[in-house]
């Protein structure tokens, strides 16, 4: 879901449904570690909020908004699907 986060806090209510319905089939992955931009990942993840600026100005040219998703399925898309799907990578609780 890295590189599609403008398009993901564009469209709040369908990305939202979209990972409700397929929270077994989504893993969160980013091509390289910016430490720096990780909280622009949370804050559409994780919360409701409105109208908030993207991190890459030339990339996205509009606000974003939270698509405040359950903790349920948060779990997975951090984590739990690709411990699913991984065999050796370790537990988390």
């Amino acid at each position: 879901v890295g590189a599609v986060l403008y398009d993901i806090g564009r469209q709040p209510r369908v990305a939202r449904d979209f990972f409700i319905r397929y929270q077994d089939r989504i893993l969160f992955g980013k091509d390289s570690f910016q430490p720096d931009e990780y909280p622009y990942y949370w804050r559409v993840f994780e919360t409701a909020d409105d109208y908030f600026d993207y991190y890459r100005p030339y990339h996205a040219f509009w606000k974003l908004y939270g698509i405040d998703l359950p903790d349920e399925v948060l779990r997975k898309l951090y984590y739990g699907n690709a411990q699913r799907i991984t065999p050796g990578l370790p537990k988390v609780n």
